[in-house]
């Protein structure tokens, strides 16, 4: 099967914990990335990942739409959540293995979600907004970069291959399962997302998909389904 790079956005939760053991028995390496309002109440399992080996990503500070914000204000949320990943890497004593953003809702800073371009994302510049322009510029002055290696063909695009920020090619759509989204939204068991990975064709077929999974209160339970599902399925996880 493919190779893929598991990526879990919104953490620290409960369950981070519980999370990074599963993923450790199991030999899956992932990179988190963390809300800076949720590492500074509750470090703990933030540190402990490090010390087990996850990398941490920054995914700003208080989770709002970056569309929504001043250039300032995004610096700002950016920083203060940069601040939080450097206090959890020294109070681990592991040097820090890099700096990795990730958008939330993947509003990098015009209030349009990239994936909503996937189907024309050959021909689309995901940078023509000033303001993206800026945060990129930003981004990329402060060593913010991609990890990753893949030949999925949407990184045929220049402007996806070259940005500072971590973008992805599948989304699990964990979070359809949350009570607040229960029902609203197309997906709407387990079985359902599952069929979903199955019948995805790049993800079927690329090396290097980079895939969104969420650690909320209420996602560890799809969490676990699905990267058993994946795990049985012969998929390859690479190390960040």
């Amino acid at each position: 099967m493919p190779s893929c790079y598991l990526t879990i956005d919104d953490s620290p939760s409960p369950y981070t914990d519980e999370m990074t053991d599963y993923l450790v028995e199991r030999g899956i390496p992932a990179m988190l990335f963390c809300r800076g309002d949720l590492l500074e109440n509750n470090p703990g399992p933030i540190v402990r990942a490090i010390e087990k080996g996850f990398v941490i990503g920054n995914h700003s500070y208080s989770h709002r739409r970056f569309g929504e914000l001043s250039y300032k204000d995004c610096i700002t949320e950016i920083e203060k959540a940069d601040n939080l990943i450097d206090e959890a890497y020294r109070a681990a004593k592991i040097n820090r293995h890099g700096h990795y953003f990730r958008f939330p809702y993947l509003d990098r800073g015009d209030c349009d979600p990239i994936e909503r371009h996937f189907e024309i994302i050959s021909d689309f510049d995901i940078n023509q907004d000033e303001k993206v322009q800026n945060i990129q510029s930003y981004l990329k002055s402060k060593g913010y970069k991609q990890p990753f290696q893949t030949n999925h063909p949407i990184y045929d695009n220049p402007s996806i291959r070259d940005a500072a920020d971590c973008l992805m090619t599948f989304t699990s759509f964990d979070w359809m399962l949350t009570t607040r989204h229960l029902g609203k939204w197309d997906y709407q068991s387990v079985e359902h997302l599952k069929k979903r990975i199955d019948n995805d064709l790049p993800l079927n077929t690329c090396d290097g998909n980079i895939l969104i999974f969420h650690d909320q209160d209420e996602t560890f339970a799809t969490f676990k389904s699905l990267i058993d599902h994946m795990t049985l399925k012969g998929y390859d996880f690479l190390e960040i």
